[in-house]
């Protein structure tokens, strides 16, 4: 069963695209059918799949997020125990917690079964640059 880890740096938050290199790994691997399992190692971002058409949907998902989640300094989240890590950690892991760490998504003919518009996205909810491992597994 093939496994790869795809390595991804983010910038700050917003969703990162990694579409791409999710149907690359699927055709080096198979031409049949199968099940991809996409796997975040980290506790702070999250994996979605989204709307890959149109840049305004991202944004605003990761503004939604901002306003449902403020960062720790916000009077708001007074009440937050874990702080060490600066005011971006501890909503990162609550924004993590209510979307997800791993995705599955079909394989069809060699080819993600995914619709029209959409595709494989890297949440990133810490406001610092990062390098985010994703395990990609792929099930004959």
């Amino acid at each position: 069963m093939p496994q790869t880890v795809l390595r991804l740096s983010t910038n700050g938050p917003g969703l990162f695209e990694f579409t791409g290199e999710a149907a690359r790994f699927i055709t080096d691997a198979s031409n049949g059918d199968g099940l991809l399992t996409c796997f975040v190692r980290h506790t702070s971002c999250s994996l979605v799949i989204q709307e890959n058409a149109d840049p305004d949907v991202r944004r605003d998902l990761d503004e939604f997020f901002r306003r449902l989640v403020p960062h720790g300094d916000d009077r708001s989240m007074s009440w937050l125990r874990h702080t060490t890590e600066g005011p971006d950690d501890m909503p990162a892991h609550i924004k993590a917690a209510l979307t997800a760490t791993s995705l599955s998504i079909p394989v069809t003919n060699g080819r993600l079964a995914l619709g029209t518009w959409q595709g494989l996205y890297l949440f990133e909810h810490r406001d610092s640059a990062h390098e985010r491992q994703i395990v990609l597994h792929l099930s004959e």
